[in-house]
């Protein structure tokens, strides 16, 4: 099939034109025809045409019921193969409510391409998932936009932008001027619980009541009219709806009355009701926009960590150039007091670096040549040169904010049933004014009682507090987790660490240093090479000197400048050891199973003896025939006992996995405290047991932070990868330690645990105010203008009870 049949371009009649998707997974005829296959039989799809060479697939909806792309790439995936999509984040504004956000993720998931759509009130942001060619973020933007809502196309991992300082300068004063307005009411408000007589003239109230609605409350009336244009309801037109009816009914009422005085026979007027509400609600969102600034100071701080220009060598001269500009391998030239734009190696130099606002590491950490130096630390008083080794989005601290914003633009569960309650929130609530109004008129009270309790109904309604209840709660915790050096992925990440009761942990390089030293060097008797003690090391280095794993390290340390053979065709088994040739001959090191099957049982023997002191021994064959043994001894993390202790002292049982020994394993678990050990473990194997132990009922996070690691770290529930460790176990976990603290497993179980509590203490009393205040206000218990004050305060209260989490730190600072 040629290219041109691929057209993702949506045509003039956007529900007919065909859909394009990229099919990951395909190798062969018979993938092709299972994606054609699974893509004809979903509904409302017409046809279908998978180009395997393309590696892409042309769908053509059903005329009169169009499948959404959503809907396709679901069924490509339950085929088993997938779907490449691209994500776009954009900054909307004017969104004020739940409902508001769910026009936007609507108006977002109706656009052509969308597979997916997330909208966080708290941020006004957007996360879009969609098609590559289908559809781009100016498009995504211009649908927002479309809807009422002005959106714009956002950096990846950028935090949300920067309020205005004029505009918000501007803000304050019409706060200002409009409470200014108010304040005879308030005063005339409190005189007359003395004296009802006590009121300013009639004539007056419309005066000053006038330029606070019509002026300083513009924004619900624009608000409001966005919402009527997309034949909806928000806050704002609660708001307008409310304050409106109190002036122009009040208008109407002083017109009537022929005195239009202030004497005893004066109606009952409403226009402090107008004023107040507008005010109040004016103050609220200002106190609340203050909030959600401050929830997202966080991400907010590390953005800035990030330098616009950077001091390179080029030509032998240190040049200043944007640091787009820069390229791997450049030599960077840091000053005292300068922070480190990319990542990369110390070349030159040597000085002490402050990693808090990247790592949470709160003292300055030595730095020499060879040592990895992070983009965002501040160097000390040393003039260093780094090689750049990570540049742009591939850096830690770019990688970090990304996952910070991606993890504060998702949303929760619980989330997604407030969102379906919010749809219909307000619509809930007008009639609700309507039949009070007409109860109250029905039972012969009289229409000035009847309208204040319509009122009092609409201007209390708060679907503000419901949508900001999850969003604000997510935002300050994950922020402050990411102060304190604990990366939390996403918000699903976030609810499984609130809910683990199992930790299983591998051994080196997690609950110990990862940095072994050979304690002890066993060589075989009656060996006919002969080699001595040092002879075995200088082998097992000649092997060893391809490896990355900390044993092999180890023991080329250990083996200094000692005269060694070259080895060639070095492999690495993972989990079992190394194989290479030395001299001509295949040597291996790892475990006796990989190295020495056949090794008898008096050497066994001297195995077991040396594991039982707590040591990691490997085994030293040359040909199949074993050579010698090499035990080595890591140090165990200063704060590891601490560690399990805490988890203990929350509820969390304790396992440790490990590829070492029975004894060796044993001993070091005796000392941590660790509830049960499973030792001589493969990856696959620890990947295995987390399986079941799932499928058990328990719930299992896995801590570790090798290549080998990875695949437990994936079957878990929740993977924890170790601060320092490799790549590839930071990318599989869905929380990362940047720190090499054990304390700080607890401290991520304990973050998530309070951001749950904060979510459903929000989401309690957002949903317990409305439940008791709209039926006392319907009841003409509450005056208009004081429930104006109750809605401010409710939304203040639930962002407030949010923003206590910017306090949290890990218990280890504490």
């Amino acid at each position: 099939m040629k290219d041109a049949e691929f057209d993702p371009q949506p045509g003039p009649e956007a529900g007919l034109s065909p859909i394009a998707l990229e099919i990951t997974g395909m190798t062969c005829a018979g993938c092709a025809g299972r994606v054609e296959r699974a893509l004809s039989a979903a509904p409302g799809v017409a046809s279908a045409t998978v180009n395997l060479a393309l590696e892409r697939a042309e769908v053509r909806p059903d005329p009169d019921r169009p499948a959404p792309a959503s809907a396709l790439a679901a069924s490509v995936r339950d085929a088993g193969f997938g779907v490449r999509e691209r994500t776009a984040l954009l900054d909307v504004s004017g969104m004020t409510c739940a409902g508001c956000a769910g026009r936007v993720e609507r108006a977002l998931i109706a656009a052509p391409g969308v597979l997916s759509a997330e909208v966080n009130l708290a941020l006004e942001q957007a996360r879009v998932a969609y098609l590559p060619g289908a559809t781009d973020a100016a498009a995504l933007a211009g649908a927002a936009t479309a809807a009422g809502y002005p959106a714009t196309p956002a950096r990846e991992g950028a935090a949300p932008a920067a309020p205005d300082r004029d505009e918000a300068a501007r803000e304050r004063t019409e706060l200002a001027l409009a409470a200014l307005l108010t304040a005879p009411f308030v005063v005339q408000m409190i005189a007359m619980q003395v004296d009802p007589a006590l009121r300013m003239p009639g004539w007056l109230e419309p005066l000053l009541a006038a330029p606070v609605l019509f002026w300083f409350g513009r924004r619900f009336f624009r608000g409001a009219w966005n919402a009527l244009r997309a034949r909806t309801a928000n806050m704002d037109t609660l708001v307008a709806l409310g304050a409106t009816a109190s002036f122009l009914f009040s208008l109407v009422m002083l017109l009537g009355h022929s005195g239009a005085g202030s004497g005893a026979g004066a109606p009952h007027l409403y226009f402090e009701a107008a004023a107040v509400i507008v005010t109040l609600v004016l103050a609220g969102k200002a106190l609340e926009a203050r909030a959600k600034r401050a929830a997202s100071a966080a991400l907010r701080e590390l953005m800035a960590l990030a330098p616009a220009t950077a001091r390179v060598m080029r030509g032998g001269q240190e040049v200043d150039v944007p640091i787009a500009e820069v390229a791997v391998g450049d030599m960077v030239v840091l000053r005292p007091g300068e922070r480190a734009p990319v990542d990369g190696v110390v070349a030159r130099g040597e000085s002490e670096f402050d990693e808090s606002l990247v790592t949470g590491e709160p003292m300055p950490v030595p730095r020499l040549k060879g040592d990895r130096v992070i983009a965002g630390a501040v160097n000390g008083t040393g003039a260093v040169r780094i090689r750049a080794e990570r540049i742009g989005a591939d850096t830690t601290l770019a990688r970090i904010a990304a996952m910070v914003a991606g993890a504060q633009t998702g949303k929760a569960p619980v989330q997604r049933l407030v969102d379906r309650i919010a749809a219909v929130f307000v619509p809930a609530v007008l009639v609700f004014a309507a039949l009070t109004l007409a109860g109250w008129l029905a039972a012969g009270q009289g229409l000035d009682a009847a309208f204040a309790a319509a009122v009092s109904v609409l201007v209390i309604a708060c679907p503000c507090a419901l949508g900001l209840a999850t969003p604000t709660a997510l935002v300050a915790g994950t922020g402050a987790a990411a102060k304190a050096g604990v990366l939390i992925k996403d918000i699903e990440a976030l609810e499984r660490a609130a809910h683990v009761d199992l930790v299983a942990f591998d051994k080196t390089g997690t609950l110990t240093r990862g940095k072994p030293e050979v304690a002890e060097v066993a060589v075989f008797e009656g060996d006919e090479a002969g080699l001595d003690e040092r002879g075995l090391i200088a082998l097992a280095a000649a092997a060893q000197a391809g490896s990355e794993h900390p044993l092999g390290r180890a023991m080329v340390e250990a083996a200094g400048e000692a005269p060694r053979a070259e080895a060639t065709g070095f492999r690495a088994v993972v989990g079992e050891g190394v194989e290479a040739t030395v001299s001509g001959a295949t040597v291996r090191i790892g475990r006796r199973g990989f190295a020495a099957p056949d090794a008898g049982a008096d050497l066994l023997a001297r195995a077991e003896t040396l594991q039982a002191a707590g040591r990691t021994v490997v085994w030293v064959a040359r040909e199949g025939r074993p050579l010698g043994l090499i035990a080595l001894t890591d140090a165990i993390r200063d704060d590891a006992a601490e560690a399990v202790a805490a988890l203990k002292s929350r509820g969390i049982a304790t396992l440790m996995m490990t590829g070492d020994a029975a004894p060796a394993a044993e001993a070091v678990a005796a000392r941590l405290g660790i509830d049960e050990v499973r030792a001589g473990m493969t990856p696959e194997g620890k990947a295995q047991a987390v399986a079941e132990l799932t499928a058990s009922g328990r719930r299992v996070a896995m801590v570790g932070d090798g290549i080998n690691d990875a695949p437990a770290l994936a079957a878990a529930e929740l993977g924890v990868a170790m601060g320092g460790g490799a790549d590839v176990a930071m990318e599989t976990a869905g929380v990362a330690l940047m720190r090499p603290k054990a304390m700080l497993v607890a401290a991520a179980f304990d973050i998530a645990r309070a951001t749950e509590r904060k979510i459903r203490q929000n989401l309690f009393w957002a949903f317990a105010w409305n439940a008791v205040c709209l039926p006392v206000a319907a009841a003409g218990l509450l005056n208009p203008a004081v429930a104006g004050a109750a809605m401010a305060l409710s939304s203040v209260s639930v962002v407030s009870n949010a923003l206590l989490l910017t306090r949290w730190t890990p218990e280890e600072t504490r």
